[in-house]
């Protein structure tokens, strides 16, 4: 819930509740800047402040916060959304004085002091309620149409963005084509060269049987003609 500031009315009797954690280890001093942040705001905004405060006393105002709506809830049914701040205060505890001892025997006193946290949470009133309500739904209102912006230009890249991919798969589409006719051709030019080498070992056998004939053939006419010579040579006898 939004907080309410100057806005709420101070001359009304509101349903209230409060928490008080006694002698806190902080001086009050510390506790006050903390405490002024949170004063007059709701419940929900009170509790981020206190989440996100980098002070050490933060951390105790904050239980002692949730202690008070613990009460309103429990002891009068007041629901949290209804709740806010609106009082809280830090009072002077008791000071521990200690001593720190120091040169040529000396000794100088230490003050540790304390603080008692008061947190009070009350009841809006149902004016305030409404008009915390009517905030809420104008501010829902904005951030729905600040959120059908966002949807509209999101739309908007994802179109972009898909008319880039399909403008980069028709560039790469034209190279994949050409690929696959050079490697065609390629492929063409691997079986022409294969069939002029088979064709070529083939004409090699082909010499190599007929110089292998002739080489036969030769001995052959020889041998008859030695026939032929030894023939006559016996007839001549």
């Amino acid at each position: 819930m939004a907080s309410v500031g100057a806005s709420l009315s101070r001359n009304v009797d509101r349903e209230s509740t409060k928490s008080v954690v006694r002698y806190v280890r902080v001086s009050a001093h510390k506790a006050r800047p903390v405490l002024n942040q949170i004063r007059n705001l709701s419940v929900a905004r009170a509790e981020e402040i206190l989440a996100f405060s980098e002070r050490s006393v933060s951390e105790v105002i904050s239980n002692c916060l949730n202690s008070a709506i613990a009460n309103a809830g429990n002891n009068n049914g007041i629901p949290r959304e209804e709740l806010f701040v609106s009082e809280c205060f830090a009072d002077e505890g008791p000071t521990l004085k200690r001593f720190r001892p120091r040169a040529r025997g000396r000794a100088t006193s230490i003050f540790k002091r304390t603080c008692h946290l008061t947190v009070v949470v009350s009841r809006y009133t149902e004016e305030e309620i409404e008009s915390l309500q009517a905030h809420a739904e104008l501010k829902g209102h904005r951030n729905n149409f600040e959120a059908g912006e966002e949807l509209v230009e999101e739309d908007q890249s994802k179109e972009a963005k898909s008319k880039k991919k399909k403008s980069r798969s028709s560039k790469e589409e034209v190279p994949e084509e050409e690929v696959l006719e050079e490697e065609a051709e390629e492929a063409i030019e691997e079986e022409v060269l294969e069939e002029e080498v088979l064709e070529e070992e083939v004409l090699e056998e082909e010499v190599l049987e007929e110089e292998a004939v002739e080489e036969e053939e030769v001995p052959e006419e020889e041998v008859l003609e030695e026939q032929n010579e030894e023939q006559n040579e016996k007839e001549a006898n």
